[in-house]
């Protein structure tokens, strides 16, 4: 039997980890995650978070690029980016805490690990 607050604390940790820094240092809590924990939910919660971080990457250059070849045009993608990244972390973490027994999934993200 796992313990329910741990579950709680390690899974809201690996989502909110993102919080942190936009830097690549954040993404080594759900890292340090997978080779610390043994319950089956929050080593999925932590596998779960390393690609939201990977996909979040990945649109703020795909974001950065289109910024630059429109010469600033599309700016309010950024706030929409912002939007989405913090909004979808907000999710996860309410979820981990109302449902921990289950691993949140975040929507719409390219699942690498």
């Amino acid at each position: 039997m796992y313990d329910p607050d741990k579950r709680k604390i390690f899974s809201a940790l690996c989502h909110g980890a993102i919080f942190f820094s936009t830097l690549f240092m954040s993404v080594g809590i759900p890292i340090a995650m997978l080779f610390i924990a043994n319950d089956p939910v929050v080593l999925e919660n932590a596998k779960e978070s390393i690609n939201f971080h990977l996909n979040v990457w990945i649109y703020g250059i795909i974001i950065t690029a289109l910024l630059w070849l429109t010469f600033g045009l599309l700016f309010p993608l950024v706030f929409l980016g912002y939007a989405l990244h913090w909004g979808l972390t907000i999710w996860a973490i309410a979820s981990v805490l109302t449902k921990p027994d289950q691993p949140f999934r975040y929507p719409f993200i390219f699942r690498v690990i």
